[in-house]
């Protein structure tokens, strides 16, 4: 049996509460559904779309993603990885993130970067995310 010190029991509680959390992105964007995607965030959230626009506050977040998730374009088939976790501070973390829409014959990539927060409650909500597109080789 291994035995893992406290520190150690809660970091691993906590990466797996963060991939729970790129999960639960994953299953919003898949069944395109708004109100889950956004119960993910920080109210005082920043989030940058792939395109450059930058929304800054939950307001601002939900009124884009209520226009543009349930009118996207693909069929549903979307992943989200965990790649990389940096813990900044306990409550903090960087999340580099592999995203994957995969349609017939046609496959994009993206590269988030989710700064998320432990809040009070041990919940981690997105606070200051980059959605990067990447160019196609």
């Amino acid at each position: 049996m291994i035995h893992m010190n406290t520190e150690s029991t809660s970091r691993a509680a906590d990466i797996e509460a963060i991939r729970r959390l790129v999960a639960t992105v994953e299953h919003s964007q898949q069944n395109k559904d708004p109100e889950e995607f956004l119960a993910l965030f920080h109210p005082d959230a920043i989030w940058t779309t792939a395109h450059g626009h930058v929304l800054v506050g939950l307001d601002a977040i939900s009124e884009f993603t209520r226009k543009v998730l349930p009118a996207a374009n693909w069929d549903g088939k979307v992943t989200y990885e965990v790649a990389h976790v940096l813990f900044i501070r306990p409550d903090v973390a960087a999340v580099k993130v592999r995203q994957r829409y995969l349609a017939p014959g046609q496959e994009s990539e993206g590269a988030p970067l989710y700064v998320i927060s432990k809040q009070e409650d041990g919940r981690w909500l997105l606070t200051a995310c980059q959605n990067t597109a990447v160019a196609a080789d």
